[in-house]
């Protein structure tokens, strides 16, 4: 997580508008050593070039790659504004964090934002909130609410034992420091449950320590007792936060399409199954492609993205394959920044809709233009 302190929160300002507050938050900047004077021109250019307002009352003002010489030391500096700044299209400010960064840094930094500017409830208490201990803890208290990434996934194992496939989800589960040995005992001495279309469940009530989901899948379906096996999915819940993705796999399975976990390609199609509310059409297409962005898909370049994708009805998500391979909605400009993508990796575009291979070759030009950027 990136480094804030107390004194790096500033509570009771007041601005009447939005390059006002910018000027604030640099100046907050420039006194902390984090940047030189001439930076505050590079975020209000920043500005002009495209909004930095994120959602939920909260902004994130930063510089331009010119005004990056400027940076002295990568920090930022949170001001809260109770009475709102209008920032944008009319859209109320009350936090600005601002962000002094190099190179691609500040997306690594919007990336941590991301579970913070999500939450709507979290939000509107820093908004309001008189003490700085609070919004100190709101802002730093961004833990996943559970893991389920490529560390937890495993996929094409040569073996035809349900008890292997168990095995292999419980080491990834110990690995992420997820579950301890009452949890093991337990899951060990008790078979998985089999959910029907080739998949199983295991989990235990014991000895959850953190919300994590670990998949296994053997390279060739089996039969166990004269059912299929085809997926494990081994499941520790330390509170509610998994409801939400035990009921896609439900709907998965309800919609008899269980199926499509079998025959997903990689780790990000699993994950996308598990993890976003698709519309029912199966016949999904995707593209990738490899950002070709100097300094990363950063504000400007999601903004166009977003926009380009904006034109067409198909729902369209987007999946860093070389970072956790969350798919995020590819409407939702906060997300796909979000992402923090670098130059040089590969992101996964997964359109389901009528217009859905138009959009895929807007895209691509999009990506081919270099998303209106320069390429070093």
């Amino acid at each position: 997580m990136f480094h804030l302190s107390l004194q790096d929160i500033h509570l009771a300002a007041h601005a009447d508008n939005k390059e006002s507050a910018i000027r604030q938050v640099a100046d907050a900047l420039t006194a902390a050593g984090y940047v030189s004077k001439g930076y505050v021109e590079g975020m209000l250019d920043r500005e002009i070039q495209s909004s930095t307002y994120l959602g939920n009352g909260i902004a994130i003002p930063h510089g331009t790659p010119t005004t990056r010489n400027n940076v002295l030391n990568t920090g930022v500096q949170v001001m809260q504004f109770p009475n709102g700044v209008t920032w944008g299209d009319h859209q109320p400010v009350y936090i600005v964090i601002g962000i002094a960064a190099k190179s691609g840094e500040h997306l690594n930094l919007l990336h941590q934002l991301i579970p913070i500017i999500s939450d709507e409830n979290r939000a509107s208490q820093m908004a309001k909130t008189t003490l700085v201990d609070e919004l100190y803890r709101l802002l730093m208290n961004s833990q996943p609410s559970y893991l389920l990434d490529a560390s937890t996934i495993t996929l094409d194992i040569d073996t035809c034992d349900l008890t292997t496939l168990q095995a292999i989800n419980i080491a990834r589960l110990q690995q992420a420091n997820a579950v301890n040995a009452d949890f093991i005992a337990d899951v060990l001495a008790r078979p998985p449950i089999n959910l029907g279309q080739g998949i199983w469940l295991s989990d235990s009530s014991l000895g959850n320590l953190h919300n994590a989901v670990a998949i296994a899948r053997p390279k060739t379906p089996f039969t166990l007792d004269k059912q299929p096996v085809g997926l494990l999915l081994t499941i520790n819940c330390a509170d509610d936060q998994l409801h939400t993705l035990l009921n896609q796999l439900s709907t998965l399975l309800q919609q008899g399409e269980g199926e499509r976990l079998l025959h997903a390609k990689d780790n990000a199609d699993i994950i996308t199954l598990l993890t976003m509310d698709m519309p029912q059409e199966t016949d999904a297409l995707t593209a990738d492609f490899i950002l070709p962005n100097e300094h990363g898909l950063h504000t400007r370049p999601s903004a166009l993205l977003v926009n380009t994708i904006k034109q067409f009805n198909s729902h369209i998500t987007l999946t860093r394959l070389d970072g956790s391979s969350v798919p995020v909605d590819g409407r939702k400009l906060m997300q796909v920044a979000g992402l923090g993508i670098k130059q040089g990796e590969r992101i996964r575009f997964t359109a389901i809709g009528s217009d859905a291979k138009d959009a895929l070759t807007a895209i691509e030009a999009l990506i081919n233009k270099n998303l209106g950027e320069e390429v070093a």
